[in-house]
């Protein structure tokens, strides 16, 4: 009867050293997903912020060229790049900007 009681006693022992681990596993991976949710929260972040920019610096440069530059430069794109901004401005507009950032 005793050994039987100490075997039962040693599975809880086991069993609660594996709850253990496993609590031990669980925290840090929950740590690392927080770390890495914050680093991609502040790539998104300065990401929304340079678009936002290149958006702005974009519709500048169409203001100031003239209709005869913007048809040149049109020419000159891929037409996979063209057909987006037929679908969504601003989806091409940091594209055709960065064909005109020698400017």
């Amino acid at each position: 009867l005793l050994s039987s009681s100490a075997s039962g006693a040693s599975v809880v022992a086991i069993d609660n050293k594996i709850e253990q681990a496993m609590d031990l596993v669980k925290n840090h991976l929950m740590y690392a997903v927080r770390e890495e949710v914050e680093v991609l929260k502040e790539q998104i972040k300065e990401l929304l912020e340079k678009n936002s920019q290149l958006e702005r610096e974009n519709s500048l440069l169409k203001t100031l060229a003239s209709p005869e530059q913007l048809e040149k430069f049109q020419s000159r794109l891929p037409a996979e790049v063209l057909c987006p901004e037929e679908q969504s401005p601003r989806v091409a507009a940091p594209v055709q900007h960065s064909g005109g950032s020698a400017v």
